[in-house]
């Protein structure tokens, strides 16, 4: 009797916090019980610890997929007579096809279900995020279509596998670019586990195809690299059994593989952050307060240094890098190239640097508070700078210490060694002003903007126009100073990052053919250093341009 009166007297925080949260529609929903239900005497810790295990398990699901593939990819390289690229490529495309039936299930069964997404993450895949995902799976397709085409007029000499495997890749691309654009913002409510378990599934096989884009081009490169010096020796010795006939279309495909190839590793890494977060998004409920009810949005206003000085660095850059690319090209690749490439970095980087100290000084001299809400993308943003800044800074470790312990006195020498000190610091002042400006509440634009239209009427109608406060108006004019100086310093990183993204991205890598540090740690040690670290620096300049554009965007 008395146990009976205590329990109808016992509230129910977790019910009633997920009353007052989410709409009255939802009162009636039964949430997935995973098996700890069963074993936990609180709800809400039964709620806690079954999210917990479902990203336990599915987080295990991932590793070992990831672990099973790269052992096959490094069996390939190291012994590719016992593990081919086509077992390699079967593998891959049984995991493509799992990852194929689960997004469609997904698209035709789990998001049609009632209450499936109650609520969607304005902050997960902004525009320009799904735009890289058409952009880079367009440029994806189009290079399996090139391979494809190679492979079919090499067909006496190839394998049926090096058809299959990307006409598979092409339907995997474009169901995914499908299910991004539509479904990156959900927070799926229904199914959290089989959800959890298909999405690390995807996420395991996006790594897979990056590392093998990764070792593919090492191969390439050093295929590339070593012709060149047979091609001294040996002129006109063909000894290849497996060769490009002499034909426009077969020259068309085989420059248009090696010049689209970059973007399909881009292309892996953007989807692998996209998946990340709408699995940190599996099962969460957001309140209505915490969603933005103001979202700012890009306008060219108020910049004009930013851009031209941008513009001038991406005019500069490209004629740089045009010959550069006519120059290492050739036979033998001249010194002065290498020269003028280093000092355009040189002149840059200090540049780009002053402005993210500005913008940090100027951001801790702001009033604006602290977004300190629970936001999966913007932790996802800061560990993907913090991480991917680690491959240049990396290389230009390696390559201080080659240099120091050389011959640092040489005019080559000491602008390769200033250029890796300088490229340390401009990612680190970067990655500050980028991570300080994504954790500040955006300006409330549209406030100032109707205060403005307020005091348009009054002023009209004649009434209470003296009680400006003129404090007010000399504090509003030195915020909107300080917001133009952060849209300035924005935009002319934004375009910076964008040039530094194109340079390595098209073919642009001095760090290995200049021969430096390939002299000091050997052609197979710096190859491995060069072509891990090389992917994820052009990841890293791709990823600053999305959070400049934030920062530009919430100034």
């Amino acid at each position: 009797m008395s146990g009976n009166k205590v329990s109808r007297q016992k509230p129910c925080h977790h019910c009633k916090s997920r009353s007052t949260s989410t709409p009255p529609e939802t009162s009636t929903i039964h949430y997935e019980k995973f098996w700890l239900y069963r074993h936990c005497s609180s709800v809400q810790q039964s709620d806690r610890q079954a999210q917990k295990a479902g990203q336990l398990f599915s987080g295990l699901l991932a590793m070992n997929v990831v672990f099973l593939g790269s052992a096959f990819i490094s069996s390939m390289i190291f012994n590719h007579v016992a593990i081919t690229l086509a077992d390699v490529w079967i593998l891959l495309s049984i995991l493509k096809v799992l990852c194929l039936c689960w997004i469609i299930y997904y698209l035709l069964g789990t998001s049609r279900q009632p209450h499936a997404v109650l609520h969607r993450d304005s902050h997960a895949a902004p525009i320009w995020i799904r735009g890289s995902v058409l952009l880079f799976g367009s440029f994806s397709i189009l290079l399996n279509v090139f391979q494809i085409g190679y492979s079919a007029i090499l067909i006496q000499c190839k394998s049926r596998v090096e058809i299959v495997f990307p006409s598979i890749e092409i339907l995997f691309i474009c169901t995914q670019a499908f299910f991004l654009w539509h479904h990156s913002k959900d927070c799926i409510q229904v199914q959290h586990n089989f959800t959890r378990c298909g999405l690390m599934l995807t996420i395991a096989t996006n790594l897979l195809l990056w590392l093998l884009a990764v070792t593919n081009d090492t191969i390439h490169m050093e295929i590339e690299s070593q012709l060149r010096e047979v091609e001294q020796r040996f002129a006109g010795n063909e000894t290849a059994s497996c060769t490009c006939p002499n034909t426009t279309i077969c020259k068309i495909f085989q420059k248009g593989y090696i010049l689209l190839y970059p973007f399909n590793t881009e292309y892996c890494l953007v989807c692998c952050s996209v998946l990340y977060v709408m699995w940190k998004n599996v099962g969460r409920r957001i309140s209505h307060h915490h969603v933005p009810h103001i979202k700012p949005k890009f306008k060219l206003q108020g910049v004009v240094f930013g851009p031209l000085l941008g513009a001038a660095a991406v005019i500069i850059g490209i004629c740089v890098f045009m010959m550069y690319q006519i120059q290492a090209t050739g036979s033998a690749p001249n010194r002065q190239v290498f020269v003028m490439y280093y000092s355009y970095y040189i002149v840059l980087l200090p540049l780009m640097s002053v402005g993210a100290v500005i913008g940090t000084i100027i951001h801790a001299l702001e009033k604006r508070e602290l977004d300190t809400l629970k936001n999966p993308t913007r932790s996802l943003d800061v560990i993907l700078l913090m991480g991917a800044a680690l491959g240049q800074i990396g290389m230009c470790y390696f390559s201080i210490v080659a240099l120091v312990a050389t011959d640092p006195r040489d005019l080559l020498n000491s602008l390769i060694l200033s250029y890796s000190v300088l490229l340390i610091f401009q990612n680190i002042t970067q990655n500050v002003f980028i991570i300080d400006g994504l954790h500040r509440q955006p300006f409330v634009a549209a406030n100032h903007e109707a205060h403005s239209q307020r005091r348009v009427s009054m002023l009209e109608l004649g009434q209470e126009i003296r009680k400006a406060s003129l404090s007010y108006i000399h504090s509003y004019s030195h915020l909107n100073w300080k917001r133009k100086a952060l849209r300035e310093i924005s935009f002319f990183l934004v375009l910076c990052n964008i040039i530094l993204w194109v340079m390595p991205t098209f073919g642009a890598h001095p760090a290995f053919e200049n021969g430096l540090e390939k002299t000091f740690y050997g052609y197979s040690t710096w190859f491995v250093i060069v072509n891990f670290g090389l992917p994820l620096g052009v990841f890293y300049r791709m990823h600053s341009v999305g959070g400049l554009l934030e920062v530009y965007i919430t100034a």
